[in-house]
C-alpha cells in the first residue's frame, strides 16, 4: 500500500510503499496524535523506518492495496 504524508511549510510530501494495511496506519497516527507523542513511526516495505514529528503532519493519504502499473500503460 502507498502512504502519502504532507509536511507542513515543506512544497514536498514523505511518499513510500508498506506492508502494513490502511488500517494499521491510520490507529499508529491517531494515536500517536491523541497521545500527544512527539513521533510517530512507521515502516516501508524495504525495512526502513520513517520518524515523523506529528506536530508537523499536515494529511495523511492512504492509498489502495492494488500493485502499481509498469510500462506505457494508459
Amino acid at each position: 500500500m502507498e502512504i502519502r504524508i504532507g509536511i507542513k511549510h515543506s512544497p514536498r510530501e514523505l511518499s513510500f510503499e508498506t506492508d502494513s494495511t490502511a488500517d494499521e496506519v491510520r490507529g499508529l497516527v491517531e494515536d500517536a496524535v491523541a497521545k500527544d507523542a512527539a513521533l510517530v513511526a512507521l515502516a516501508d516495505s524495504k525495512g526502513r523506518q520513517y520518524l515523523i514529528g506529528t506536530d508537523s503532519i499536515a494529511y495523511v493519504e492512504l492509498g489502495g492495496e492494488g500493485s502499481r502499473r509498469v510500462g506505457f500503460i494508459s
